[in-house]
C-alpha cells in the first residue's frame, strides 16, 4: 500500500493502527520506519532505520535477553521488498 508517507504494509494482521514503511536507503539496503496513530511521535522522533541495524539489533536482544524472542516479525524483509519491487513496476 502507498500513502503521502510512502510504501507501508500493515505488521499485525488486523490492526490498521500500526504501519510500518519501507524504502530503499542511499546506498540501495532497505529501510523501515513504524508509524503508530496512538503515538505519532514514534514517527517523529525515529527516523528510516537500515536492515542491517534492525538485525544487528534483534541478535544482541536475543543473545541478551531472550534466545527465543523474535524481534524482526516487526520488519517483514519478503513484504518489504514485494512492495518496492511491485513499485518500481
Amino acid at each position: 500500500m502507498k500513502d503521502e508517507r510512502g510504501l507501508y504494509y500493515f505488521p499485525q494482521a488486523g490492526n490498521h493502527e500500526a504501519r510500518v514503511y519501507v524504502r530503499r536507503g542511499e546506498l540501495g539496503e532497505i529501510e523501515f520506519r513504524l508509524w503508530q496513530a496512538h503515538h505519532p511521535e514514534v514517527w517523529e522522533k525515529h527516523g528510516w532505520i537500515p536492515l542491517s541495524v534492525i538485525e544487528n539489533a534483534a541478535r544482541l536482544y536475543r543473545a541478551e535477553r531472550n534466545p527465543e524472542a523474535d524481534p524482526l516479525k516487526l520488519y517483514d524483509v519478503a513484504v518489504a521488498q514485494v512492495l518496492l519491487r511491485e513499485d518500481r513496476a
